[in-house]
């Protein structure tokens, strides 16, 4: 794009954004259809109307380059319009996870200072209570027909506005072991440069890339994944939120003609096990890739002979990273199978012990990576920002070893973390909701193993009084009121007391010994 001379010479706008893809594709395929949903079907001309008609309304509201903008909604094109229109005009998008309750909405609103929020219809009343702890919102706009209504009164000509690439892009919220969520902050740079690095490290698919990630859009995966499809001008295809339906999913895929998807392992198993999977003409579906939770040996064979045309990809990393770190090609899925690969171009990575030494290969240790992928920071949080850097390296959280050939096998976390259903659940954050309970003395959460979903939260909870424990309909009712639903404990266990180290640190490892069992819950 043509920059514009700032200060001292410099120049602006160098760069590409997301907004300005859009842009590029309705120039040179103004007629492809860049976006599916449920609701619509819209090609490039007509998004980068939308996002320019939107951005100069955010912009008429007041909305400056810098500020935030918050979008609370269901998959749909009308939340990815939202993001466009915030970049365009150097604004920063923070997609908020709508399966949070108004407390929680209330933290992000606030933590990140968000300007406007752009909320579906059903979501205005979580967001009207939320805003009473987020002063800084002065405008609440609807999606859907809202928007709509907004895009029909803007103008729908483009002024030109630089965003440099360096440019903060989104605040993406996860939350970290002190119970607080941290708003990983992702410039234009990192999640281009991510994209070009994914199709350097997997091959470029070709002209006719048809991209669909069954993750919600406010995760990582929903935001990242579509890059590729824009840069090319292929089609995201974006499927409703709810209750997975594997049937649905499938039939989606064969009737949109996807060439490429993503998913987490416990919906790729419900896949794998329909009876007329086979019926289905899958035949574009070149590339099937699974990441955000463990995947069994016995699911990833079964994906392999399941789905014979496609290459079967393992991605790990984690949102500060934009989030993929590492690959395991499609050759490799059985002769390494278990192995989260090796780093993708543009990573490096070590793997080291607590003061920083590397280890010896086959020994565990703390993965740590050095790439224009990585953020540049946690939002308003110096010291968690300087502690994940600490050494010159980001700090993963993650511990592994690595084999004689040089793969990468995850081996457990650092971080106290759950993953269920390719959800993170942070054991301190959950556990400091449960102990404002006026009946709980102390708790711990840790995650038990579960058929559907991989694992699920427990609560061993410590009684105020031990003739007065809470029940465990008086804990439901207190976590339903203040955590999203797959946050809440599904098993609660009392005890006397919580086992801790000589530190005073509580022994999870004894509590998952003793509730981790079927038959201990």
């Amino acid at each position: 794009m043509t920059g514009a001379v700032g200060p001292a010479g410099s120049i602006t706008g160098r760069g590409m954004t997301m907004s300005d893809l859009v842009a590029r594709d309705a120039r040179l395929e103004p007629d492809r259809t860049a976006f599916v949903d449920v609701r619509s079907r819209r090609s490039y001309r007509e998004v980068d109307d939308r996002v320019t008609r939107l951005g100069n309304a955010l912009a008429s509201r007041g909305v400056a380059p810098g500020d935030r903008l918050a979008v609370l909604g269901l998959n749909s094109t009308d939340v990815v319009e939202a993001w466009l229109a915030a970049l365009r005009i150097g604004a920063i998008a923070v997609p908020v996870n709508f399966r949070m309750v108004a407390d929680e909405v209330a933290y992000v609103l606030a933590d990140s200072g968000a300007r406007v929020v752009l909320c579906d219809e059903a979501f205005v009343p979580v967001v009207d209570d939320a805003r009473r702890a987020a002063p800084e919102v002065v405008d609440v706009l609807t999606l859907g027909a809202g928007l709509d209504a907004v895009l029909a009164e803007a103008t729908g000509t483009s002024t030109e506005r630089p965003v440099e690439d360096e440019a903060a892009a989104f605040i993406m919220y996860t939350s970290g072991t002190t119970g607080s969520p941290k708003g990983a902050v992702l410039t234009h740079r990192n999640l281009y440069l991510h994209a070009f690095c994914s199709m350097a490290t997997l091959g470029r698919e070709g002209d006719d890339l048809v991209w669909m990630s069954a993750a919600p859009l406010f995760h990582i995966a929903g935001l990242s994944g579509m890059l590729p499809a824009l840069i090319t001008a292929g089609t995201t295809v974006i499927p409703p939120s709810g209750g997975f339906d594997p049937a649905a999913t499938v039939a989606t895929l064969a009737n949109e003609r996807v060439t490429s998807c993503f998913m987490v392992p416990a919906q790729w198993q419900a896949v794998c096990a329909l009876p007329d999977l086979a019926t289905f003409d899958l035949s574009r579906l070149r590339r099937i890739s699974w990441g955000a939770a463990p995947a069994s040996d016995t699911l990833l064979r079964t994906m392999i002979e399941s789905f014979p045309q496609a290459e079967v990809c393992t991605a790990f990393g984690q949102t500060e990273c934009s989030p993929v770190t590492t690959y395991l090609r499609g050759e490799d899925s059985i002769r390494k199978i278990g192995s989260i690969g090796t780093p993708m171009v543009g990573v490096e990575v070590r793997v080291v012990d607590d003061e920083m030494n590397d280890v010896p290969r086959g020994a565990v240790g703390e993965i740590v990576y050095r790439s224009p992928m990585v953020m540049t920071g946690y939002w308003n949080k110096p010291d968690e920002t300087a502690e994940a850097f600490r050494g010159a390296w980001f700090h993963s959280g993650d511990l592994v070893r690595e084999d004689e050939d040089g793969y990468l096998y995850v081996v457990d976390r650092l971080k106290d973390m759950i993953i269920s259903g390719g959800e993170n659940i942070y054991c301190a954050e959950v556990e400091n909701v449960l102990a404002a309970h006026p009946k709980i003395a102390e708790v711990a959460l840790i995650g038990v193993p579960d058929p559907r979903w991989g694992e699920t939260p427990l609560a061993v909870v410590v009684p105020r009084a031990p003739h007065d424990a809470p029940t465990d309909a008086e804990v439901e009712a207190f976590a339903r009121e203040h955590l999203a639903a797959y946050k809440r404990p599904r098993h609660v266990r009392y005890v006397d007391a919580l086992p801790r180290n000589a530190g005073g640190k509580v022994v999870k490892k004894a509590l998952r010994e003793r509730f981790g069992r079927d038959d201990q819950r």
